[in-house]
């Protein structure tokens, strides 16, 4: 009769073992969670991690905490996310630039790439926009090219780090348009916006959620969105293709991220209310307004996402001898 009950109680304990996940990702979030953004208040991450947070944070009932942690084009905030406890309570909101370039434009990164992270869902693609201090002359693409042609090295844009989606997307510029523009890095996307609207340098390629405010307060000059269509949130600024450029696209995204070892269940619960949060016409109006087209993808959806652009940029950067500085 001992023997039975042993095994009985042995056997309840693998259900409850097996049940553990699911019912932990049924109660999830119990506290506070914790969302990393490895750059600098102000860019295009950081004011869609902010706005997502606010909205899971309603859903919740628990608050979402945005952690800043700045540096080297978003690898120290990346270090930290990855060495977090895998419990669902860190997750991190990587980019275009920390997911699918810097495993191509660094050699070593302190944490490994291809193992160290969880997708959970892509939250919102990222339009570019071809900004300009209000003092530049240029009105067009086709304006902007011939000015930049005729003092060659002379034009300095800004980026938030070598390597970035806006580097990238300069550097594609300079390539179609057989210019010869002088980079200048930050480290961050809010920094380099800063410093081109102080006049420190005369152009930048900048997502639209990061650089719409600035846009209608008359602190920047707009001249083309990198997209194949126009911004929703700025219909009146072209495309560079009808602008002067033609074939020109380049677009970021943002998307969330867990340390591996975080359990399935959490990861798909996070995945399903960020896209539940993102189906809410105010919200979805908030981040369109600011430039920003919503997603909520599944994680499977954003791992293919992360594969494609790591293979698409790792060839642009081979292609164009793109390095650190």
């Amino acid at each position: 009769m001992k023997a039975t009950w042993s095994r009985r109680l042995i056997l309840a304990g693998f259900a409850a073992l097996l049940c553990a996940p699911a019912a932990s990702a049924q109660n999830y979030p119990q506290q506070a969670v914790t969302m990393i953004v490895p750059f600098p208040p102000g860019g295009g991450t950081d004011t869609g991690a902010r706005l997502l947070a606010q909205k899971l944070s309603e859903k919740w009932g628990q608050q979402v905490i945005v952690d800043n942690k700045p540096g080297a084009a978003g690898i120290v905030g990346l270090e930290i996310a990855s060495k977090a406890k895998p419990d669902g309570y860190t997750i991190v909101m990587g980019n275009i630039g920390t997911q699918a370039i810097n495993p191509s434009l660094y050699k070593k990164l302190p944490y490994n790439a291809d193992a160290a992270f969880t997708p959970i869902t892509l939250v919102a693609e990222l339009p570019l926009v071809l900004v300009v201090n209000p003092s530049t002359d240029a009105k067009t693409t086709a304006d902007l090219i011939a000015l930049a042609k005729a003092k060659p090295g002379e034009f300095t844009y800004s980026t938030s780090g070598n390597g970035s989606s806006m580097h990238l997307a300069a550097a594609l510029f300079e390539n179609q348009a057989g210019l010869k523009l002088t980079h200048v890095p930050y480290k961050g996307g809010g920094p380099a916006i800063q410093d081109l609207i102080g006049g420190h340098v005369r152009l930048s390629f900048a997502t639209v959620l990061e650089t719409s405010g600035q846009i209608k307060a008359g602190k920047l000059k707009p001249i083309a969105v990198t997209s194949d269509k126009r911004s929703p949130a700025l219909p009146d600024v072209p495309t560079a293709a009808e602008s002067g450029l033609p074939g020109y696209n380049s677009i970021s995204w943002i998307g969330l991220l867990a340390p591996t070892g975080t359990p399935q269940p959490i990861v798909d619960k996070i995945a399903a209310d960020v896209h539940a949060v993102l189906t809410e016409p105010a919200t979805r109006q908030q981040f369109v307004d600011q430039g920003a087209i919503p997603v909520g993808s599944t994680p499977a959806q954003f791992k293919a996402l992360i594969d494609t652009d790591r293979a698409r940029y790792g060839k642009i950067i081979v292609e164009k001898d793109i390095k650190l500085e």
